[in-house]
């Protein structure tokens, strides 16, 4: 997906939408286009010395957080954001939040899928489900939060 149809899919969408592709950038494998109250905006993933984070300005990139993988990635920026929502913030010129809410699907996940994402949303006790423990291996497999 090019920079343009990223924009394309995001522009209707509301505040907090994502999705991630493959980076325009060649120092860069992937990027995360997400509607900002400014419009869609793309953030580049930096891979360096096997973490992943977020490309920054040098001066704040030795406090940004680092992560084993993509995924935990997205999820802890996802959990920021549902934690840290301050409605009517005054910022300062320029300056925009950074709300990964939803993400934007390209296909509609499986109903399978959905319902595994939804029972991890509803218990951390998956084990004391009264379900065949082959689909409890299937929903435990899948604990990410984005």
């Amino acid at each position: 997906m090019t920079v343009n149809e990223a924009k394309e899919k995001l522009q209707d969408a509301p505040e907090g939408t994502f999705l991630v592709r493959d980076s325009s950038h060649m120092d860069y494998l992937l990027t995360i286009s997400v509607k900002t109250s400014a419009g869609p905006t793309n953030l580049r993933i930096e891979y360096r010395e096997g973490k992943f984070r977020l490309d920054s300005v040098v001066c704040v990139r030795s406090r940004l957080k680092q992560f084993d993988s993509v995924v935990h990635l997205i999820e802890y920026y996802v959990l920021l954001s549902k934690n840290k929502k301050i409605e009517n913030e005054t910022l300062p010129n320029r300056t925009v939040h950074l709300w990964l809410v939803k993400p934007l699907y390209t296909s509609t996940p499986s109903l399978q899928h959905l319902c595994r994402m939804t029972v991890n949303k509803c218990t951390k006790k998956v084990q004391e489900l009264p379900l065949p423990m082959r689909l409890k291996e299937y929903i435990t497999e899948y604990r990410y939060h984005v």
